[in-house]
């Protein structure tokens, strides 16, 4: 089987997945149509990538494509529709990098609060200002708004806890109750979470819910002089509304994303955004620690082992858990040669489509069972032909498909 990687990725990761009989093919700098050509020409049944975007001309390159693996925790720079309709699986690596990001969101809080960019600005310009810089606000009990709070967001709050601020959220999944065992403050919008912060930090997946969710109406309930911190995506924040209210109310910015920053490892670029002075900036670095690569690459390759010796996909987020199927059909059955194939032979006649299917082995290997989410129910007469079609079918049970 073969083995595309066509970002950076962990050399001990690499010399594993070659141990497992893979016929890897290493490329940190493969892109754009280069990728593509790549494609084509290896036919990989698995490509790892990081922040390579994958497109739908790269999904639709290679015939033997069965998985991509994001290496690292959202997947937006893959057509995951795309991907779907060629039956691709699509799996990611999540919280493997919360650590490191929750890491910079603090770095960049402190960086505000104490002005430390400035400092070694003037320190390496010649200059001694302590009469200027010391001026500082400090941590200790202000407040800290999260506007999401997956594994990245919890992490934040942690350390937030630990520098004694008080710390307050949002995310579409919190509730009271899971606020309160995290030790921190419920809030229903974000625009509440604004209006009662000093400090706010994003920490949003993108999706068609979180685009500009930071827009206008949201920086208009900041606080005037507080500081607002993204580590997340630059898309999740209306970056106009954001230069707005730096102007308007003093907002200080902390932000490892940039609208329209460079692809590639190095480029010329700026913009009137990461130029402000009131814009402490870092490259999209969140992920970029060793310990968080080597999380990283150890997941990825679980997933990958995972692949190839159970034909499992673990962290999968393109299948659909909760299909149209309007019962499940249970088979217990000796594990034998054929009990499957004639159950789906029964299905066929009937015109019954089946949805989804697993088997599963007991102990011993001697007895197994096969559950069949139907598009429609099988009726007596159908279920009667199945319990008559193999001599290994143990017993048959049916139940109604329970909706989400």
């Amino acid at each position: 089987m073969k083995l595309l990687i066509a970002d950076k990725f962990s050399g001990t990761a690499i010399e594993e997945l070659k141990s497992l009989g893979l016929e890897v093919s290493y490329d940190a700098e493969l892109k754009d149509s280069a990728l593509v050509e790549a494609l084509r020409v290896q036919q990989p049944a698995i490509l790892v990538v990081r922040s390579t975007k994958v497109t739908a001309d790269m999904l639709g390159a290679a015939d033997s494509l069965q998985l991509v693996v994001r290496a690292g925790a959202g997947v937006n720079t893959i057509d995951v529709n795309a991907a779907s309709k060629l039956g691709i699986f699509v799996t990611n690596c999540p919280g493997k990098n919360a650590v490191a990001v929750a890491e910079l969101t603090m770095g960049l809080i402190l960086a505000l609060d104490r002005r430390i960019p400035e400092n070694v600005a003037a320190l390496r310009g010649g200059e001694w200002n302590k009469g200027e810089f010391c001026k500082a606000r400090g941590l200790k009990g202000r407040t800290l708004g999260l506007i999401g709070l997956g594994n990245i967001g919890k992490e934040v709050a942690l350390r937030a806890q630990a520098f004694d601020m008080r710390v307050i959220g949002w995310s579409r999944s919190l509730t009271e109750s899971s606020a309160e065992e995290l030790g921190i403050g419920y809030r229903s919008t974000p625009a509440q979470v604004a209006e009662e912060s000093q400090i706010v930090s994003v920490h949003l997946a993108l999706t068609s819910g979180t685009r500009g969710i930071c827009d206008k109406s949201f920086f208009n309930a900041l606080k005037k002089d507080a500081f607002f911190i993204n580590t997340s995506r630059d898309e999740v924040v209306d970056e106009g509304a954001l230069l707005e209210a730096i102007k308007t109310k003093n907002i200080r910015v902390g932000t490892d994303v940039f609208a329209g920053e460079p692809t590639g490892a190095t480029a010329t670029w700026q913009s009137e955004f990461s130029t402000h002075p009131n814009v402490i900036g870092t490259h999209h670095i969140g992920a970029s620690t060793d310990q968080a690569q080597e999380a990283i690459g150890d997941e990825a390759l679980r997933i990958v082992k995972t692949f190839i010796k159970r034909g499992e996909v673990l962290n999968c987020v393109n299948i659909d858990l909760d299909t149209p199927a309007t019962h499940i059909l249970s088979v217990r059955h000796l594990n034998r040669v054929g009990v499957l194939a004639a159950v789906l032979s029964e299905l066929q006649k009937a015109d019954i489509n089946v949805l989804d299917m697993e088997n599963k082995i007991f102990e011993g290997d001697e007895a197994a069972i096969a559950k069949l989410r139907l598009s429609q129910e099988a009726d007596k007469t159908v279920i009667e032909a199945i319990r008559r079609s193999h001599t290994a079918v143990i017993s048959i049970s049916i139940l109604e498909a329970k909706r989400k």
